[in-house]
């Protein structure tokens, strides 16, 4: 397999390119809007699925693709116009159809942290429209990651779910 961003040895997460918010993604807050994180979170997951072979030509050539079956995103700190972004992704966990992931916006030459992304996806037949195995290949890829990804400090906030804070 050949060594790409997302396996290479150095134990760190993917690497997005950095990304711009656009205009019309500004609400009447003067901030990113809440749709806005997925569009960017999603780009990022793009590149990643990219890396492990499963990008368009992978649709086209395999009719093979991915779909998103869960996401949980956090809002921790406002992005906006004019702020560059960076998405790191952790590729947690996979078995034969599914990947589980989590992401971190970032601001690109600040650091800060502006919201997180859990999420499942599972790999699908687009023939079939039914969830299938990966292909050997493919999911020899996503091991690779998986075990890189895994050698990387797990972020905060994974397993979360919705909830009111406990009372005192």
């Amino acid at each position: 397999m050949p060594e790409t961003a997302a396996t290479a040895p150095n134990a760190e997460p993917f690497r997005s390119s950095i990304m711009q918010i656009e205009p019309q993604w500004i609400d009447y807050n003067g901030h990113l809007n809440m749709a806005y994180y997925n569009v960017m979170f999603d780009r990022a997951i793009d590149q990643l699925w990219l890396e492990l072979g499963m990008g368009p030509t992978y649709m086209t050539e395999r009719g093979n693709s991915s779909f998103t079956a869960e996401c949980h995103v956090r809002y921790l700190r406002e992005i906006h116009l004019g702020d560059p972004v960076r998405i790191f992704v952790w590729l947690l966990e996979a078995d034969d159809k599914r990947l589980h992931t989590f992401e971190e916006m970032r601001h690109a030459s600040e650091g800060w942290l502006s919201a997180t992304s859990e999420n499942m996806s599972l790999h699908m037949d687009m023939t079939a429209r039914r969830v299938a195995p990966f292909p050997p290949d493919i999911r020899e890829r996503i091991a690779g990651v998986t075990k890189t990804h895994g050698a990387v400090p797990r972020p905060e906030g994974i397993g979360r779910s919705v909830a009111m804070p406990a009372k005192k």
